[in-house]
């Protein structure tokens, strides 16, 4: 690559309305401190100088400028561009939005808006990100909502929201899930469950499972485990069984 490629970009200081004050005050400098340059560097350095001077930049027609700006302005101004074209000004609204402004944001079309969003909405509106067509959406939702609302996550179409959700519930509820699909799941309910509902995870077609639910099954239940086709499960009942 030539030098000019990795020339650093500098604008016009003789059309920039700063020259007058920031410039002389020594408050920007061309190619490091700078509004005007098409860099997200200079005009981050800008504004961490002058956070005065956000205001003037909240409507201007390079997104770059919007969304560093929109890190300084106040909350009431952020209202205001909550329908901002661009995705990364509307990121930086769902981080500094106060959240019970956040509801506007809850069908962006940008996943890490919605993302966002979810890490930050009262957990009364919570449910309303449920259904998200995208599962990080959906994984932080299981993440936050109460416990006792999960019910609607049991059947979630990926694993690992659906993980959360056996990791979540409440223990008298995770009978519900004993038939999900995934051993990984099936594993987490063995280790939650209460013990008197094991029994049917002891007959599970995963050797994991079944170990995992011969750990703590009530003795009664292990017998049978004795016959186990996997040999660490029958060690497991062997040795529960000898100890007692």
């Amino acid at each position: 690559m030539s030098n000019q490629e990795f020339k650093t970009p500098k604008a016009d200081c003789s059309s920039c309305p700063h020259s007058e004050d920031r410039l002389k005050t020594k408050r920007c400098y061309p190619g490091d401190v700078c509004v005007r340059a098409m860099s997200g560097r200079q005009i981050a350095r800008f504004f961490n100088v002058n956070p005065d001077l956000a205001e003037a930049y909240a409507g201007d027609d390079f997104w770059e400028r919007r969304a560093i700006a929109a890190r300084y302005l106040s909350q009431r101004r952020l209202l205001q561009m909550i329908g901002d074209p661009d995705e990364v000004v509307r990121r930086v609204l769902a981080y500094r939005l106060p959240v019970e402004a956040l509801e506007a944001l809850i069908d962006d079309p940008d996943r890490e808006v919605r993302i966002t969003v979810a890490d930050r909405l009262p957990q009364d509106l919570l449910e309303k990100l449920v259904e998200d067509k995208d599962y990080l959406v959906r994984q932080y939702v299981a993440r936050r909502m109460k416990p006792g609302r999960l019910f609607r996550m049991m059947t979630d179409p990926d694993r690992e929201v659906r993980k959360t959700v056996a990791q979540r519930l409440p223990t008298e509820s995770l009978g519900l899930m004993l038939g999900d699909a995934e051993a990984e799941i099936r594993q987490v309910i063995a280790e939650r469950i209460e013990a008197d509902a094991l029994e049917p995870l002891l007959h599970d077609e995963d050797w994991r499972v079944r170990l995992t639910a011969c750990l703590r099954a009530p003795l009664d239940n292990l017998p049978i485990m004795l016959e186990d086709p996997d040999e660490d499960v029958r060690a497991v009942a062997r040795e529960r069984l000898s100890d007692e």
